[in-house]
């Protein structure tokens, strides 16, 4: 049993895209489904992996933005109800704006995001650019029907199937082998 302090440290594929990052901050650990944010010591952890400041205050509505995030961007990646999805999102959206101009070196860019909403807006705001950077079949669920993780497929030819080769890829390939020696 993993406890929750300990949630951090066994979360699977971390280094995804800020949005799918996001999203896999809920897994499944030997059929029963994990949360990092379910707490504000997992929470403070997934700010710090993803370079934001935990705040000494507001961390709970900071967390409450993540969530709502989180299941958002759920929604719209298992396309259960787009329109509901896109309403969803851009209401997070709606909570800041990038502020672009032209500096002395080049184009610049700054966010005046409302309080408590810069990590889950910029979440919101990667799925964006996911979605305007790549094709949309490369933002991938992984194909192990026990695993709830999302990734980006950047292979070459967009052939990835796992979240991660040595574990449910394994597992699949385990899976394959026990049936043809049953069945053989």
């Amino acid at each position: 049993m993993v406890s929750d302090n300990d949630l951090a440290n066994v979360r699977p594929l971390r280094g995804e895209p800020l949005a799918l990052d996001l999203v896999n901050t809920e897994w499944v650990d030997a059929g029963v489904r994990r949360d990092l944010l379910e707490n504000p010591a997992g929470t403070a952890v997934w700010l710090s992996e993803g370079d934001f400041e935990a705040p000494s205050s507001g961390l709970e509505d900071i967390r409450r933005h993540l969530i709502e995030t989180r299941e958002t961007l759920r929604l719209l990646l298992e396309n259960q109800d787009e329109e509901q999805g896109r309403a969803r999102l851009n209401a997070i959206l709606d909570q800041g704006r990038v502020i672009a101009a032209l500096g002395p070196s080049g184009p610049e860019s700054a966010y005046d995001i409302a309080a408590g909403w810069e990590p889950a807006w910029h979440a919101a705001f990667n799925y964006l650019e996911l979605l305007r950077d790549w094709p949309e079949a490369r933002i991938k669920a992984c194909a192990h029907p026990d695993c709830i993780l999302y990734f980006l497929d950047t292979s070459k030819n967009g052939t990835r199937r796992w979240c991660d080769m040595r574990t449910c890829g394994n597992r699949a390939k385990v899976q394959r082998h026990y049936r043809r020696r049953k069945n053989g």
